[in-house]
């Protein structure tokens, strides 16, 4: 991604035809980065049309001993419950950090370079510590497990997986993802990119975002993780929005555009 990165900087007559050759390719590829960006954002918005349900319906286990029973009896939602679906969201968050980046580099290289290590890095904090794969295998061992013994040694473990993920690593997910929707919003505000309203939206998602619901921050932190999906989806769909218009022109925006 950064020798992509790198090409699209090249200017059209700094290294003759070849590197001139170079840009022009680089320039097409752009548009379907923006795209693969505005699809992911609408990705993300329907995570979270999925999960909200199953949040609300059926409520996450308190205990890993609860978990490891929702496994034995549906896999799935087991799986969902324990944040598979926002696995994805991280995922295709990658793709939307990438398009935002792409989209407003020339407006504000330096910080738009720093809102992409900060998406890159809270999505990779998040995915090293996320146990849902590894809870699921934990269960199917407790529930194959032939003596006590067996049995408490795998919810010690699961106890173990489920306090790392509620650690340091999961409140710098939420610190970084918000530091990078913050930079780039105000890259948008300053230089009039996209419309206003998507540069609003952005701050307080970020702010937001910059107080994780872990249990040293008490229950306020808790309660907006519940209500930052409001302006997280339509932050997306203004995102979306302008990604896709960015990508029919085929060019990233300048100081003059506005969506």
């Amino acid at each position: 991604m950064s020798t992509i990165a790198t090409r699209i900087g090249l200017t059209a007559g700094a290294g003759g035809p070849e590197a001139e050759n170079e840009t022009l390719g680089a320039t097409a590829r752009l548009p379907l980065l923006l795209t693969l960006g505005a699809l992911a954002a609408l990705g993300q918005i329907g995570v979270i049309i999925i999960q909200a349900p199953v949040f609300v319906f059926w409520p996450q286990p308190t205990t890993v001993l609860g978990h490891f029973q929702q496994f034995q009896k549906n896999a799935l939602l087991g799986l969902v419950d324990l944040d598979l679906l926002l696995v994805v969201g991280v995922v295709l968050s990658v793709l939307v950090v990438l398009g935002l980046y792409f989209a407003l580099r020339r407006a504000s290289p330096a910080w738009t370079v720093l809102a992409l290590i900060f998406g890159l890095g809270g999505a990779a904090f998040f995915l090293a510590v996320n146990p849902t794969f590894s809870m699921l295998y934990l269960s199917n061992q407790y529930a194959a497990a032939s003596s006590d013994a067996q049995r408490s040694a795998f919810v010690a473990a699961g106890e173990a997986l489920t306090a790392n993920y509620n650690g340091t690593a999961f409140g710098l997910y939420f610190v970084l993802s918000g530091l990078a929707d913050l930079i780039f919003a105000v890259v948008m505000l300053q230089h009039r990119l996209f419309n206003r309203w998507t540069a609003y939206i952005g701050i307080l998602l970020g702010a937001m975002l910059l107080v994780p619901p872990l249990p040293p921050f008490g229950s306020i932190p808790t309660t907006l993780s519940y209500v930052v999906v409001i302006p997280s989806a339509v932050w997306s769909l203004l995102v979306a929005r302008g990604l896709f218009r960015m990508a029919r022109q085929g060019v990233s925006a300048t100081p003059a555009s506005s969506a």
